[in-house]
């Protein structure tokens, strides 16, 4: 004779698979806040360049070169002489039509704007000369 009461019901069994839906889901959100974040992170890096004792006033390297020097007021010069942007094409591509191994010397005032700089950079190299060397001066020697 059974009595109803007396027996353990059947209820729920414990779950023994662990449920990665909510681990996945956090692990996609940081996922999307690094990819956002990291051009953030990346260009706020504070760097202190070291300065380099120059070796003497000669050019960098062998072979033929041009100097190219731009002034505070943004005068570009050719060897000296002042040019105009478009004399400078004509002078830059004559000189990769000789020869392209040719190196250009540049030489910018500190106070020219960067964008100057990067245009006879662009102009330089779609006339040819891929050789381009940025010239600084020595830091003044220590008092004594």
């Amino acid at each position: 004779m059974s009595f109803g009461g007396l027996e353990k019901p059947v209820g729920h069994q414990p779950m023994s698979d662990i449920n990665v839906t909510p681990l996945v889901d956090v692990m996609l959100v940081l996922l999307v806040i690094f990819i956002i974040a990291a051009p953030f992170m990346a260009g706020r890096l504070a760097l202190d360049l070291p300065r380099v004792e120059m070796p003497g006033s000669g050019p960098a390297g062998d072979g033929a070169f041009v100097a190219v020097e731009v002034d505070a007021r943004g005068q570009i010069h050719w060897d000296g002489r002042p040019v105009s942007q478009d004399s400078l094409r004509g002078l830059l591509q004559e000189t990769a039509r000789r020869d392209p191994a040719t190196e250009l010397q540049l030489r910018a005032d500190a106070s020219v704007p960067y964008g100057q700089v990067v245009q006879l950079i662009g102009l330089a190299q779609s006339a040819g000369l891929s050789r381009i060397g940025f010239v600084a001066e020595a830091p003044p020697p220590p008092p004594r």
